[in-house]
């Protein structure tokens, strides 16, 4: 072995151990906002801050069902007594009272700064006397208990106003003290995890935390062995999403692996060749993955699913070399005969693949990067390394009857030239008839997550009154006080809004402003007034006075307590919807307000911008993200088009001749068309991934045309070319073939238009291109 030959493997060894060290030190996230756009417009960049890591983000709704009622009660007093305590989580919330202890204290204790009850009205003698003759009213409801203990200290009815105002939102049915569903065959939780939405880790260990915490409550009550736990929720999501990427990425890899390694081995009937012809493979997987953690800081399940084509690819250029390596041939003498084919198609493939390299989506910037940095590391393992690695006089002899099997096709394909073009342009009539349904960008296209989930997602979120995740206000503030005020300037407006019957309901932050505490505390009567209008509101009722002696030091000490910030309310229920509620941004502060039962958007949006002066975004998630992949669409459709101008201008540098350039070309543009035909007629609609995926054909394609392009030297240089196409087509739609069995949207579009599109190509290049041989 001489220096040369030594240096190149050295080199090619060093690389692959700083790839290596440089992915075992990588993150690895399934977080589906990366496939957001990296530069969103204003409203848009809410909606990705509250998918990424918003409060709403580290909801955990729990469903336990398969036992009877008073059994599911007892597992989920058990798991809530459990969960209190664990570290992964910081709230958890069933529906007893046993947990909410920090929040009746927290609204004793601050009832007139935290009530908007509290008016100057509210304390008049008139004012009192409904007051009182409502706790009458509650005397002989299920309220009689709290009515009781609460009058003496709160006869103006602030406590009972706010609880009232509580259970007046959304809430699930209370049976047994916990709550349920509404059939009452499921006992429901809430949970907030500790760390972030997009800190998937972090939901996982609340999940297993959250089911070990089941598995030792069903232990203990014997007669709910049939029971089960459900979870859902945007955290639960993203680690199912990981969960079904990750064994994607596993059960594709070794299914093509293995099926391309038979048929590698089939053909050289080495398992020494096989394994060279595996270099570039993994070459290309290990330098996609590294580039992408180096330029990206992290990879994406996805970019990983996606590797899973580079099996395909990668192989493709080992099987050129060593197919095509003559009788007496060298490997060298081989390359420098294919080589200028080879590196145009490497060329033209990153011309293809930098559509998403440029993309405003991480996600497919990262499926770019991966792409180009693979190809360029596989095809230089097969340009510098394989030379050096394989044994003296090798040479393929594929079987004699495949190869004269494969030359009276190829000789006989151009005759269905015309046939080709006419099919060609009855399909561009086709598609041009159903352009307008042609397209589909919901958000749902690029979600693993099953029917059966987000099934169950709903129903749970109908079982516990969690508000509508798709509409939500949102108000910008220069501070915390600012948004604060502005909410409570609004809160009218909705109130009005609600009784016309535009909206069901909506929710607001559970801390005042300074503004209202300190007017509320100006509210509040001296003693001499509040004696007297008390002793006016008593008359004719069957109260003794003395009953409400504590009454005039509660409000003396509420007209000089501390007001509250959010600081107060942390630790408890109240905190965590305030967190919600009420977020820091980059600019400001702002208020978000969740809005249920919408009915009438556009109306909503008028009688707000009527009513109040203040400025807000109604933010539709449905729309926006919608109109989000529109945008991206026709982005990535002006990039393909820039990245097939460069082909063109590519293919005229290197060819010389604008015949042959359409020639080349030709199969390329009859390919894209043939799979978006196969595709809708299928009764699938496009998604940006398919166009994505019509983009790799092209750069796919492009390598078969280029070689049947190729100037051959003889007959038997030409059954040696076709034959390398036809196992290198094989290898590719295997790679690709594979992914369209993925549980990931992306990777399935991707993989079933690829794997179409490679086949259609190869054959379109036979029936397309002339053959210059010589």
């Amino acid at each position: 072995m001489n220096l040369r030959r030594y240096l190149a493997v050295f080199v090619w060894l060093a690389f692959v151990a700083a790839c290596v060290w440089v992915i075992s030190r990588s993150l690895f996230t399934a977080d589906m906002s990366a496939f957001m756009p990296r530069d969103p417009t204003p409203t848009q960049k809410i909606m990705v801050e509250q998918l990424r890591d918003g409060v709403v983000s580290r909801l955990i709704l729990i469903g336990v069902e398969g036992a009877p009622a008073p059994q599911l009660a007892q597992i989920s007093k058990q798991m809530a007594a459990k969960l209190r305590t664990a570290p992964e989580l910081v709230a958890v919330n069933n529906g007893e009272q046993a947990g909410m202890e920090k929040d009746f204290d927290l609204l004793w204790r601050n009832r007139y700064l935290l009530s908007d009850a509290v008016t100057t009205q509210r304390f008049s003698a008139a004012g009192l006397r409904d007051s009182l003759t409502y706790y009458l009213d509650l005397l002989s409801t299920p309220m009689s208990g709290m009515a009781q203990r609460v009058l003496p200290a709160d006869p103006s009815g602030e406590l009972i106003h706010m609880l009232e105002q509580l259970q007046g939102q959304a809430q699930p049915l209370v049976q047994d003290d916990v709550w349920f569903s509404g059939d009452g065959a499921r006992a429901m939780l809430l949970a907030h995890s500790k760390g972030a939405g997009n800190d998937i880790d972090a939901q996982e260990r609340a999940m297993l935390a959250i089911q070990g915490a089941f598995d030792e409550a069903r232990k203990a009550v014997p007669e709910a062995a049939g029971a089960q736990v459900r979870m859902t929720g945007p955290g639960v999501f993203s680690v199912q999403s990981r969960a079904s990427i990750r064994d994607d990425a596993e059960r594709l890899s070794f299914i093509a692996v293995a099926l391309v390694a038979a048929m590698l081995l089939s053909l050289y009937r080495s398992p020494r060749v096989l394994a060279l012809g595996l270099f570039p493979v993994a070459t290309g997987a290990l330098a996609g993955i590294a580039a992408v953690s180096v330029g990206f800081g992290s990879v994406h399940g996805i970019t990983l699913g996606f590797g899973v084509t580079l099996i395909g690819e990668g192989v493709d250029y080992a099987i050129y070399l060593f197919t095509q390596i003559e009788q007496k041939g060298t490997p060298q003498s081989t390359l420098k005969r294919i080589w200028p084919t080879m590196r145009l198609g490497v060329l033209l493939s990153i011309c293809g693949f930098s559509a998403m390299l440029f993309s405003g989506f991480t996600g497919l910037a990262q499926l770019g990067l991966f792409s180009i940095a693979g190809l360029i590391g596989a095809v230089s393992t097969t340009r510098w390394v394989l030379p050096q690695l394989l044994p003296q006089g090798f040479a393929v002899h594929p079987p004699r009857r495949l190869g004269g099997l494969l030359m009276a096709l190829v000789h006989r394909a151009p005759r269905a030239r015309f046939v080709l073009l006419a099919a060609t342009a009855l399909a561009v009539v086709f598609i041009v008839f159903k352009r307008d349904a042609l397209w589909n960008d919901s958000l749902a296209s690029m979600s693993p997550i099953s029917k059966e989930s987000l099934a169950l997602d709903e129903q749970l979120r109908r079982d516990m009154g969690a508000p509508d995740v798709r509409y939500m206000l949102v108000l910008n503030g220069s501070d915390e006080e600012n948004a604060l005020q502005q909410s409570e300037a609004l809160a009218p407006v909705m109130r009005d809004l609600v009784a016309r019957g535009l909206l069901a309901g909506f929710d607001a932050p559970p801390l005042p402003s300074r503004k209202a505490q300190l007017e509320r505390q100006a509210a509040l009567p001296g003693e001499f007034e509040l004696r007297r209008n008390m002793n006016e509101a008593l008359r004719g009722l069957p109260f003794r006075s003395g009953t409400f002696a504590p009454f005039g030091q509660e409000v003396a000490t509420a007209k000089q307590q501390p007001l509250l910030d959010r600081t107060a309310l942390q630790g408890t229920a109240l905190g965590l919807k305030l967190d919600t509620f009420l977020v820091r941004r980059e600019g400001g502060w702002s208020v978000m307000l969740p809005l249920r039962g919408v009915k009438d958007a556009p109306g909503i949006e008028q009688g707000i911008r009527r009513a109040a002066g203040t400025s807000f975004v109604l933010l539709d998630m449905k729309h926006e993200s919608e109109q989000m992949f529109r945008d991206y669409r026709h982005e990535a459709s002006k990039n393909a088009l820039l990245g097939a101008l460069a082909i063109v201008v590519l293919l005229l540098v290197s060819l010389r001749s604008v015949r042959r350039v359409l020639e080349v070309s030709l199969p390329l543009v009859a390919a894209v068309v043939a799979v978006t035909a196969w595709l809708v007629l299928s009764g699938q609609t496009l998604s940006i991934f398919h166009l994505i995926g019509l983009l790799l054909v092209v750069a796919v394609g492009s390598n078969y045309a280029l070689f049947f392009d190729h100037r051959c030297t003889s007959a038997q240089d030409r059954e040696r070319t076709v034959t390398s196409l036809l196992f290198a087509n094989a290898s590719t739609v295997l790679g690709f073939g594979l992914l369209s069995f993925s549980q990931s949207p992306v990777l399935s579009a991707i993989g079933s238009t690829v794997a179409a599109g490679a086949v259609f190509s190869l054959v379109f290049s036979a029936i397309l291109i002339v053959r210059n041989d010589g």
